[in-house]
């Protein structure tokens, strides 16, 4: 696979190249980003069909549920947070890696590229927490520094995976490499918004109609109910990789920008010594120059 090339990107290229690799290696991303979201859903899935099953077949006088099922209740909650939480971590660095894979011109698989997050989830929680915490703090003072607080922080993962950094540089690394630029990401953010919520209506829409047109206490409001949620899942499934993959390339093109990533590139190809990235650079978003 040959590499793709360096350079700055206008946004209407950037976003050319994100759908561009998402189709090019549709399957690869689908399937990366699918797995924490089947780690939720096939449980959910099977307590809901159990609950509705026995909810038909238990009579009145056994209406509330009992505590052993309330049990099977609570762990069930737990295992499925537990285990989205450590499945988001893992697909969310191996995305990043399979783009950096990709831009260097080597394959990359689905297993090849969770194996390069092994000993990476705990930076990737670091970073995630963090990044809560900052976007938490901001958007409780009035909202408006919350939102351009996400706008600042968005290549902080890939600058954890791809310069193995730790939560508190990648975060810091995040801020630099963004200055003048969150306009950019703020389009980023609508664009993948604006996809998961029209994917979401188009696959929802249609089993919740039918649920509210079928009889209440019918078997079919179950099983509509169920397709919505996997409507759900599905549009979700399909929106991710464009949010993830948008940024992974964002984090290049201001490398490229701020410190001539693509002359580094080239030199490290021809065999000499990379020159020294410079420390300030990169064109103003439209949206104007960010504050210091």
């Amino acid at each position: 696979m040959a590499a793709l090339d360096l350079r700055p990107l206008s946004l209407g290229e950037l976003l050319d190249r994100t759908f561009f690799l998402y189709r090019q290696n549709f399957l690869l991303f689908v399937g990366i980003t699918a797995i924490p979201y089947i780690v939720v859903f096939i449980p959910v899935l099977i307590g809901a069909f159990l609950y509705g099953l026995t909810g038909h077949t238990r009579p009145p006088s056994s209406a509330f549920p009992t505590a052993a099922l309330i049990g099977v209740g609570v762990i069930l909650i737990i295992f499925v947070v537990v285990g989205f939480f450590v499945a988001i971590l893992y697909s969310a660095g191996a995305a990043v890696l399979a783009v950096s894979e990709i831009y260097s011109g080597r394959q990359a698989t689905i297993r090849g590229s969770f194996r390069l997050v092994r000993g990476k989830a705990g930076t990737v929680f670091g970073v995630m927490f963090l990044s809560g915490l900052i976007v938490g703090a901001g958007l409780i003072a009035l909202i408006i520094p919350g939102l351009y607080l996400a706008c600042r922080i968005p290549v902080a993962i890939p600058a954890a995976m791809i310069e193995d950094l730790g939560p508190s540089d990648s975060i810091r690394r995040s801020f630099n490499l963004t200055q003048d630029f969150a306009g950019r990401s703020a389009l980023i953010y609508m664009l993948a918004a604006a996809m998961s919520y029209g994917i979401g209506f188009m696959f929802q829409m249609p089993f919740i109609v039918l649920t509210m047109l079928s009889p209440k206490g019918s078997q079919m409001v179950l099983l509509w109910t169920a397709l919505a949620q996997v409507g759900n899942v599905v549009g979700s499934i399909l929106v991710a990789p464009v949010h993830t993959i948008g940024f992974a390339l964002f984090y290049y093109d201001l490398r490229v920008r701020k410190e001539a990533f693509d002359l580094q590139m080239m030199m490290q190809a021809i065999g000499a010594d990379p020159m020294p990235p410079p420390i300030t650079g990169g064109t103003p978003s439209m949206f104007g120059r960010d504050a210091s």
